[in-house]
């Protein structure tokens, strides 16, 4: 392909498109010659600087993880611990989860004071079979979270599970949108959960959704093990 200089009026939909044309590199690319390659691969150097100089932003951000896949709230639970480890304070709240003593949990507690971890719930709601007790319990989370999100010292808040609170119609939300949009300017906030309501995606910045491909569980009969679900 043609290599051409980067001008300043480039913008930045097509510094977006150069990139994907230009490709990640490897032997995923047509080169065969080194010397072409290495000019394509520092020409995508040139495209990446400029894409990133030019997103210099900074807020906190809604993420939400959903979908029916494994691995919603551990990717939560990594961003935590990408968090602590940059000193901030992070709030973890879970919703529903709690029948259980996670094994990040304990991981977690050379961190101290710097996490908040509090888990509300008693189960899932075929364990529970108290509708009520479960509502009470959400709602106790909900002001929990609150406390958190409202808090500036606190770099990230995670509301675990609490898209699933939504769909069970334990807590509004409206009133959970209006609780994160008000939120300190910086505070990153995740919230995690299957089948996260159109009006968070919405206005959520980071949005993804674990797709089920495979389970042990439902495929082979394999049990929730140590290490893997908890």
């Amino acid at each position: 392909m043609e290599i051409k200089l980067i001008e300043e009026e480039t913008s930045l939909d097509d510094l977006d498109q150069e990139s994907k044309a230009l490709g990640m590199g490897g032997f995923s690319v047509t080169e065969s010659d080194e010397i072409k390659y290495k000019e394509r691969m520092k020409r995508r150097k040139e495209v990446q600087s400029k894409r990133v100089k030019e997103r210099d932003l900074e807020k906190g951000l809604i993420i939400v993880f959903t979908g029916q896949g494994k691995g919603k709230t551990t990717a939560a639970l990594g961003m935590a611990l990408r968090t602590l480890g940059h000193g901030e304070n992070v709030a973890i709240v879970q919703f529903i989860k709690g029948g259980w003593d996670p094994g990040e949990s304990k991981a977690l507690k050379v961190y101290g004071n710097a996490l908040k971890w509090h888990s509300f719930g008693e189960g899932f709601t075929w364990e529970t079979q108290n509708r009520e007790r479960d509502q009470e319990l959400t709602h106790k989370a909900w002001e929990k979270s609150i406390l958190y999100l409202s808090n500036p010292d606190y770099k990230l808040v995670i509301l675990d599970e609490i898209n699933i609170a939504i769909k069970l119609g334990y807590i509004s939300l409206a009133e959970v949108l209006s609780s994160i949009k008000t939120r300190p300017a910086l505070t990153h906030v995740v919230l995690t959960g299957r089948g996260a309501k159109k009006e968070l995606i919405d206005i959520s910045d980071l949005v993804t959704e674990m797709n089920l491909m495979k389970h042990p569980f439902r495929e082979q009969g394999v049990k929730a093990q140590r290490g893997v679900e908890f």
